[in-house]
């Protein structure tokens, strides 16, 4: 039995995301941190400033459902701050705080050491071609449609 490319690759990427996922605990834990929580310092740490909780849901490698309690957490941990947006009482800007600066600041150099022993043996082509086969396979993953069959069913 031949069995589709198209779904051995799924498969892969998904089993790839359960193994980077298990690891990601193994390498924040000492830290205090989740992967999902260092994801938020790494999305904040380029902007000073901050950026809005909506943009930041935006960017996240995260269900948007789970951004307002995933920054009670880090708020509480007092290493990001929610402050009014000045010209929007609607919106938060969210920001690191120094704590969450200093933070992340020591947990970017593991994670990078990591990144490069986990990519050390692929060729920065190969790296690319995966890059952009992993972008089609998202934006695919939000355009698609259920069978015809299936969408009439209830």
């Amino acid at each position: 039995m031949q069995t589709d490319p198209g779904y051995e690759l799924t498969k892969a990427v998904m089993a790839t995301a359960d193994a980077f996922l298990r690891e990601s605990t193994r390498l924040f834990r000492p830290l205090g941190l989740t992967g999902a929580q260092y994801n938020v310092l790494n999305v904040l740490a380029p902007t000073p400033e901050g950026i809005s909780q909506r943009e930041l849901g935006d960017l996240l490698v995260v269900d948007r459902s789970n951004v307002t309690g995933l920054l009670d957490r880090l708020e509480k941990a007092g290493w990001v701050r929610r402050t009014d947006h000045p010209d929007d009482r609607r919106v938060y800007r969210v920001s690191l705080t120094p704590e969450g600066r200093a933070l992340w600041a020591k947990a970017r150099p593991l994670y990078l050491d990591v990144v490069a022993q986990i990519t050390r043996g692929v060729p920065p082509k190969r790296l690319h071609d995966c890059l952009a086969t992993l972008r089609q396979l998202e934006a695919g993953a939000g355009a698609w449609k259920l069978p015809a069959k299936q969408s009439t069913a209830r």
